[in-house]
């Protein structure tokens, strides 16, 4: 799905904004921006299909050039001040997650820089062209079956973040009852991705649950004219959206748990987002962010700095002083201090569930 057409046909889509990233043995690109001395670890790539909350790069070819995100202030707080694609004043979950596992950061699959006509636009993004994309150098990575088991069994697989555009995109549009009806469609398209994955030769997927709808800026701004009763008390979050992840996230985890069952040989890991998210908006001073926390770190005027007219990148867009203040940087997407606390938790999840498989 590209550009306006947000039609979502169940089961034929997970999400209007998606992109496929991943790391060959050889991509080093991103590296030296980081600085990073890398040491070795249990993973020799990484391989991620996933949502802007996972792109590190794809969306400028992937949407015509997308320019907000290739201007400043994207990029404030590592890369020098350089936008590289990413969603974010700095890096994301999968960034530290590589640099804490020994990797260099994931370049993108698409080059910003690549001549006119390097790629068929529009581009279509749904999960099955990103594992066709995934599919398609195979032959580069790996010569013979075994090959490809081997290597990819050394590797790292990201499936998802999925959900969030889906329903963002749908909330105002449809009722609470049209998105909850096709919330197994998208769970099960997740476990169907992850499945084929595991068919290549995947031994390690990690799979994100999704953040609190209810609680993203875009959304609250949506439901603008809610009524007090539809809000949580204790969080300031819209209750019914925050069901909707509810829901999203409780049929992911039981379809992980069939994938367990299905593989046991597979190392299954589901990382939270939710959880997370909604510590942080209950006691935000405990993570160093403001108390005005739905106000974005960058954007337009507007409630919560949140302007689809004024969004971060134009001109006439501004900045907070300290980025690492606010928990939302540009919308529904955080900040790099925010992703770098659950990224935290990523590494700890992922590294103990290889301790578990290695000495069972």
């Amino acid at each position: 799905m590209v550009g306006g057409d947000r039609r979502l046909e169940p089961a034929a889509f997970v999400a209007a904004v998606l992109v496929a990233v991943f790391l060959s043995p050889a991509a080093e690109a991103e590296t030296a921006a980081a600085g990073a001395s890398l040491r070795p670890g249990p993973f020799e790539s990484i391989f991620a299909f996933g949502d802007s909350f996972t792109d590190t790069g794809n969306s400028p070819v992937a949407f015509y050039g997308y320019s907000p995100i290739m201007r400043p202030p994207y990029g404030m707080t590592f890369f020098h001040g350089v936008p590289t694609g990413r969603f974010c004043n700095g890096r994301l979950l999968i960034d530290f997650v590589a640099h804490g596992l020994g990797l260099p950061l994931v370049p993108p699959f698409f080059h910003i820089g690549d001549g006119p006509g390097a790629y068929p636009l529009p581009i279509n993004i749904s999960l099955e062209v990103q594992l066709g994309w995934f599919e398609e150098p195979k032959p580069s990575l790996c010569k013979t079956d075994q090959d490809c088991k081997d290597f990819f069994g050394k590797s790292l697989f990201f499936v998802g973040e999925f959900g969030i555009n889906d329903y963002q995109f749908s909330f105002g549009k449809k009722s609470m009852q049209e998105i909850r009806a096709f919330v197994p469609d998208l769970i099960e398209t997740i476990s169907k991705g992850a499945e084929r994955l595991i068919g290549h030769g995947a031994k390690t997927l990690v799979i994100p649950g999704m953040i609190p709808s209810g609680c993203a800026p875009p959304v609250l701004v949506t439901f603008a004219n809610a009524h007090a009763s539809e809000y949580d008390a204790a969080t300031g979050c819209l209750k019914e959206p925050n069901k909707i992840a509810m829901l999203h996230n409780s049929l992911l985890r039981y379809a992980i748990h069939k994938l367990r069952a299905k593989h046991p040989d597979v190392t299954i890991i589901h990382t939270d987002l939710f959880n997370h998210v909604t510590k942080m908006v209950k006691s935000p001073e405990k993570f160093g962010f403001k108390k005005d926390l739905f106000t974005i770190g960058c954007g337009g005027p507007g409630r919560y700095h949140y302007n689809l007219s004024n969004v971060c990148g134009d001109e006439a867009a501004t900045t907070c002083e300290d980025p690492s203040t606010r928990l939302f940087w540009d919308g529904v997407h955080l900040t790099e201090a925010a992703y770098h606390y659950i990224a935290e938790d990523w590494l700890n999840a992922i590294v103990g569930s290889l301790s578990a498989r290695a000495s069972s």
